[in-house]
C-alpha cells in the first residue's frame, strides 16, 4: 500500500489555494479536522511587584541605561493604551446593551397600543352585532302570529349576516406609513 506522491501544484491565487486545500482534506473524509482555537486577545504584560533596579537621575548612568528607560516607558504606554482602550469597548458594550433595552421597551409598548386598539375594535363589533339582533327581536315580538313561520328564515338570514360581517373585517396593516 505505497501512496503516489503527489504533483507539486504551486497556487496562483488565494481561491486556488483555498481550492487545493479543501481537495488535500476531502481525500481521506474519515480523518479528523484539526479546528483552530480562538487566540486569546493580547493583553500587556502586568507590572513589575518590585523594581529592583531603579534608575536615577545621576550623573554617572551608563550608554545602556537610556535603552532600557525607554524599553520600560514604551511597556508602560503600551498597558496604559490597552487598559484605555478596554475601557471605551466597555463603555460602548454597555451603551450598546442599553439602546437594545430601549429599543426593546419602545417596540413592546407600540404592540400593546396596538394590541389595545385591536381588542377595542373587535368588542366595538360585537356591540353593535348585539344591537342589532336586539333589534331584530324588537321586530319580531309584535308579529307574533308570523313569527313560527318566519323563524326558520330569520336564523338563515342572521348566519348570513355573520358571515358577511366576518368577511369585512378591517385590515390589520395598513400601507403608507
Amino acid at each position: 500500500p505505497r501512496k503516489e506522491p503527489q504533483p507539486l501544484v504551486i497556487p496562483r491565487s488565494a481561491a486556488e489555494e483555498q481550492r487545493l486545500r479543501l481537495e488535500r482534506l476531502m481525500r481521506n473524509p474519515e480523518k479528523t479536522v484539526p479546528i483552530p482555537e480562538k487566540l486569546n486577545e493580547w493583553a500587556p504584560r502586568p507590572p513589575p511587584e518590585f523594581v529592583r533596579d531603579v534608575m536615577g537621575s545621576s550623573a554617572g548612568a551608563g550608554s545602556g541605561e537610556f535603552h532600557v528607560y525607554r524599553h520600560l516607558r514604551r511597556r508602560e504606554y503600551q498597558r496604559q493604551d490597552f487598559m484605555d482602550a478596554m475601557a471605551e469597548k466597555q463603555r460602548l458594550d454597555e451603551e450598546f446593551q442599553k439602546k437594545l433595552e430601549r429599543n426593546k421597551m419602545i417596540a413592546e409598548e407600540q404592540t400593546a397600543k396596538r394590541r389595545r386598539k385591536r381588542q377595542k375594535l373587535k368588542e366595538k363589533k360585537l356591540q353593535a352585532k348585539k344591537n342589532k339582533l336586539e333589534q331584530k327581536k324588537q321586530e319580531k315580538e309584535p308579529d307574533q302570529s308570523q313569527e313560527r313561520v318566519s323563524s326558520e328564515d330569520d336564523e338563515e338570514d342572521s348566519k348570513e349576516e355573520e358571515e358577511k360581517e366576518d368577511d369585512a373585517e378591517e385590515p390589520s396593516f395598513v400601507m403608507g406609513r
